[in-house]
């Protein structure tokens, strides 16, 4: 008599069918392949500061070249709590509530390992950067998606109230927004604040983009809101302030009863971010002047000016960010029949690499939209525009 052969044990597991290649990795890919300019991925490559890089040099021939302590060297601890002092007023002790960590994608993993459990769930809003999704999907966690406004991005406090159940652990909020460049006001981070409370939520933030802000607009610390620094987890970074995405230099600070949870997640994730290269962004935090920040503003708001007219030239529809270094823009005139179809067709006629709309959305939406990232080289962001403005659709 026949027997059925028993299930193999060497198998996926059940997270992994489901996961598919990040969209902006893929157009970095195929953009690679053929020799375009990526405007797709915010690989930020515009010069690196002196200073930053002198400094990690120096670091790695003075021989700081091995594991720092889990939460990173003791130099840049307190230069993170000095700029967050100088920035917000917000004190931090760099013993036990700053945590350097491997990029502030990995402070995010690390907050989410000691704060949430499978099946708790986190409201973001939408349009969402996708590793925060997949970061929470990865630990089974549930993200609940708020939609933003259509034409404004701006926040519904009543659609955040409705999303609250008792499931609900946190929210995350970034600001300003990847993909949108939405800089939330003080009414909106106000509202979401008044719901961590009413609640009793953690918040995180991604404030990665802190610094890139235009036409006036003031990106506000949601842990300066009363009642908030307690319950805020805030994650921001070196990346693209100081454009260099490829060293993986972030931080998170955060009340020291949930600290040392976090650091551990991340020492047994990632051991420690880079020995020396935290010697350069410690340099950069001690010794670039504020003007140097507002010169980083003033220099992406000129990029945005000229990626907007592109855009404009070329039939498209642009959304002017307040923020961030993105722009969405309605692609309607552009053949496609899905906004991964139309970032392709796109790109084999003009070499230019975008983001389809839908990687931002629940399935369904943005796929009339794409994302243009105007954090390049000015020659290079100029030849794009070029090549933009002679595209027939």
């Amino acid at each position: 008599m026949a027997t059925t052969p028993a299930a193999s044990r060497l198998a996926l597991s059940q997270l992994a069918p489901g996961v598919l290649q990040s969209e902006i990795r893929a157009m970095t890919t195929l953009c690679d392949q053929m020799g375009g300019i990526n405007l797709s991925q915010g690989v930020c490559d515009t010069p690196v500061p002196g200073v930053v890089m002198d400094a990690a040099i120096e670091a790695m021939r003075a021989g700081h070249n091995i594991y720092t302590r889990l939460d990173g060297i003791a130099r840049l601890r307190l230069a993170i709590r000095a700029k967050q002092q100088r920035d917000y007023a917000l004190s931090y002790d760099p013993e036990n509530e700053v945590l350097v960590a491997s990029g502030a994608t990995a402070g995010l993993h690390a907050a989410a390992m000691a704060l949430l459990n499978p099946g708790d769930e986190v409201i973001l809003f939408e349009p969402f950067y996708g590793y925060h999704v997949a970061t929470l999907k990865s630990m089974r966690v549930v993200p609940v998606l708020v939609a933003l406004a259509d034409d404004d991005f701006a926040l519904d406090p009543d659609a955040l109230s409705a999303a609250i159940t008792p499931r609900t652990r946190a929210i995350l909020l970034n600001t300003p927004a990847n993909p949108s460049g939405k800089v939330f006001s003080l009414s909106e981070i106000e509202a979401i604040a008044h719901a961590c409370l009413a609640h009793d939520l953690f918040l995180f933030t991604d404030e990665i983009y802190e610094y890139f802000v235009y036409d006036g607009a003031k990106h506000i610390a949601p842990a300066t809101l009363p009642g908030m620094r307690e319950r805020t987890i805030a994650m921001s970074g070196f990346s693209k302030t100081f454009s260099i995405t490829g060293w993986r230099l972030g931080y998170a600070t955060a009340d020291a009863r949930w600290m040392g949870a976090m650091s551990y997640f991340h020492d047994l994730t990632y051991v420690c971010a880079p020995s020396a290269l935290q010697h350069g962004a410690a340099a950069g935090l001690e010794q670039l002047p504020p003007s140097f920040y507002t010169q980083v503003a003033t220099d992406h708001q000129d990029k945005r000016e000229r990626i907007l007219s592109a855009l404009r030239a070329a039939g498209m529809k642009p959304t002017v960010p307040a923020g961030a270094y993105y722009v969405l823009a309605d692609v309607s005139s552009i053949d496609g029949a899905t906004a991964a179809e139309k970032a392709r067709h796109l790109l084999k006629q003009t070499g230019v690499a975008a983001v389809a709309g839908s990687a931002f959305f629940r399935k369904g939406k943005g796929e009339n939209l794409l994302r243009f990232c105007f954090a390049k080289k000015d020659d290079e962001l100029n030849e794009a525009c070029r090549r933009l403005r002679e595209f027939k659709g």
